[in-house]
Formats: structure tokens, sequence, C-alpha cells
């Protein structure tokens, strides 16, 4: 099993990393890029369509059809359309997904950018995002990817982590320390 895991690891890394030579080489990766990201839209809020990816009984000739038909509707790039053929004919496209998350994770690295989550207990508007995100290039004077994630469970306030920095003023947090101190005594 773990033979299987760094296998499919290290092909995914692989294609991702042929998907953005080949993007840079066209002059389309900002293109691509953003095809990506809307195609991880599809991918995550249409369940059909996740299953018809990571389905392995679906044949050659069906999943070319539908990569034809999401081509068309969204005008993909021809680039990224041979792609995802190539990934269909090599019995590769379970690990659709996976290869453009690792995509735009390269992108963002080549860019030169930093990876950084940002939790909140409040479901924070992209405006806000986008400021706090801002705030942060200003403050840490680096380019920053930032990844937001809402979570209710912590009550209140912010996590934070740039690297292995982590900032925790959460109030879960808070109350988990007040439990320690308090069994300690």
């Amino acid at each position: 099993m773990s033979k299987n895991k760094k296998f499919s690891e290290t092909s995914i890394g692989r294609y991702s990393l042929a998907l953005y030579e080949l993007s840079v080489e066209n002059k389309s990766t900002k293109e691509i890029e953003d095809q990506s990201i809307a195609l991880l839209d599809l991918i995550k809020n249409n369940k059909d369509f996740d299953y018809f990816i990571k389905n392995p009984t679906n044949s050659k000739q069906n999943q070319l059809k539908v990569v034809d038909q999401i081509s068309g509707n969204f005008k993909l790039n021809k680039l990224l359309v041979k792609f995802m053929s190539f990934l269909i004919v090599k019995r590769r496209f379970f690990f659709f997904e996976k290869i453009l998350k690792d995509f735009l994770e390269t992108c963002s690295k080549k860019r030169g950018e930093i990876k950084a989550e940002l939790v909140s207990a409040k479901n924070l508007s992209n405006n806000e995002i986008e400021n706090i995100k801002n705030d942060l290039i200003k403050s840490l004077n680096l380019k920053i990817n930032l990844n937001f994630k809402y979570d209710p469970n912590l009550i209140g306030g912010l996590i934070f982590q740039v690297g292995s920095v982590m900032v925790d003023t959460s109030i879960k947090n808070k109350l988990q320390k007040l439990e320690k101190q308090m069994l300690g005594a």
C-alpha cells in the first residue's frame, strides 16, 4: 500500500510539473491557473462530476466525451483539454483533482509566494480576507498565498499560520489552556 501511495504522490508531482512547464512554454499559465480553480470548484460543488472523475469503471470514450462537453461550456484552454485527454488515455484521470491542486501550488511557489493558513470562528467575506492578506503582506514583507477556512468550533478568534509559525488567538485554545491549568492545580 505504501508503494502505491508513493507512486501516486510522485505521479501527481510529475504530471502537475509537466502541466506547469507546458503552460509556461505556451504562455498560458495564468489562464490555465484560473481555469484549474474553476474546475476544482466544479469538482467540489458537483458530486456527480467528482464521482465521474474518480470512478474507474467509466470508459475512456465516455470520459473524453464529457471532457469535450466541459471544455466547450467552460471555454477551456486547448492545452488543458489535451492534458485532461492525456490523463484519460493513460487511465490517470482519477488523479485529476490532486494534479490541479499540486499545479496551483507549483504556480504559487514559482511566483515566490509563501503558503499561509487563516482559520476563523466567523465566516469572513472575500473583502475581509483580502484586507487581512494585504496587511500580512505589508507587515511581513512577503508574498503570501492565503488559504482561508471557517471553523465555528473555535467559538471566537483566529488561528494564523505562516510556515512553521502559528498564532492561535481562538477562544477554544484559551479554554483548553485554562482547563489544563485547572487540572494541574
